[in-house]
C-alpha cells in the first residue's frame, strides 16, 4: 500500500507541473475554457489510464468512500459521459467537475495544446467552443506557433506514463479506469491488513 501512496504522490507532483505549463500557456494565449462549460465532459469516449486515476482512488480510500464509489460505478450504464461530471443545465453543457483536483491527464491538458499532424508538424488542439469564443486569440496563436509553440499533449502523457508503465499501458473509458484504480487500492489495502494481522499473530 505504501508503494501506491508514493506513486500517487508522484503522479500528483507531475499534475502540479502540468498546471504551470499547460494552464499557463492557455492563459497567456487567451485560450482558456469558458467558465462552467462542460461540453467536453459529456463525450462518452473520454479516456484515462489506471495510473491517471490513482490519486483519486487513494483520496476516496482515505475518505472512506472507495467501496461505495466503486459500487456506484459498477451499477452505472456503460458508455455514459464522465461519472464525475455534475451537469447543471438542461442540455448538460453547463456543469462542474466533482473531482477537479484529481482529474486525469487528458482533462489537465485540454483547452489548447500541441500535437503532431500527419505531416509531422506541430498543430494546435483546441475545442470548437474556445475557437468560437476567442476567435481573435485563436488566430493570433496560430500565427505565433513557431515563435511560441504550444506544450505537447504527448509530453504530458509521457511524463505520467514513465512513473509506472504497467498502470499506464492502456487508455480506457474514464469510468473503467476509475473502477480498476479503486479495485487496486482496495485490494492492496486488504492485503496490507492481512500482513499486519500475520505479524501481530
Amino acid at each position: 500500500m505504501q508503494r501506491l501512496r508514493e506513486l500517487s504522490r508522484r503522479v500528483e507532483a507531475v499534475y502540479g507541473e502540468m498546471a504551470d505549463i499547460y494552464a499557463g500557456y492557455q492563459q497567456a494565449r487567451g485560450l482558456h475554457c469558458r467558465s462552467g462549460c462542460g461540453a467536453c465532459c459529456l463525450h462518452p469516449e473520454i479516456e484515462a489510464t489506471v495510473l491517471d486515476m490513482l490519486p483519486l482512488a487513494m483520496h476516496l480510500f482515505d475518505q472512506g468512500t472507495a467501496e461505495s464509489t466503486l459500487a456506484q460505478l459498477e451499477a452505472a450504464p456503460a458508455g455514459n459521459s464522465c461519472p464525475m461530471y455534475q451537469a447543471l443545465s438542461f442540455d448538460g453543457k453547463q456543469g462542474q467537475c466533482r473531482i477537479y483536483q484529481w482529474r486525469p491527464t487528458l482533462c489537465r491538458t485540454f483547452g489548447a495544446a500541441g500535437y503532431r499532424d500527419k505531416h509531422g508538424k506541430t498543430a494546435l488542439s483546441t475545442c470548437k467552443t474556445i475557437k468560437e469564443d476567442r476567435s481573435s486569440a485563436y488566430a493570433d496563436t496560430l500565427i505565433a506557433m513557431e515563435s511560441d509553440p504550444p506544450p505537447m499533449l504527448s509530453h504530458a502523457r509521457q511524463q505520467v506514463n514513465q512513473l509506472d508503465y504497467e498502470l499506464s499501458r492502456s487508455s480506457l473509458p474514464i469510468a473503467e479506469a476509475m473502477q480498476l484504480a479503486l479495485r487496486k487500492v482496495l485490494f492492496q489495502a486488504c492485503y496490507s491488513e492481512v500482513d499486519i494481522d500475520q505479524q501481530i499473530a
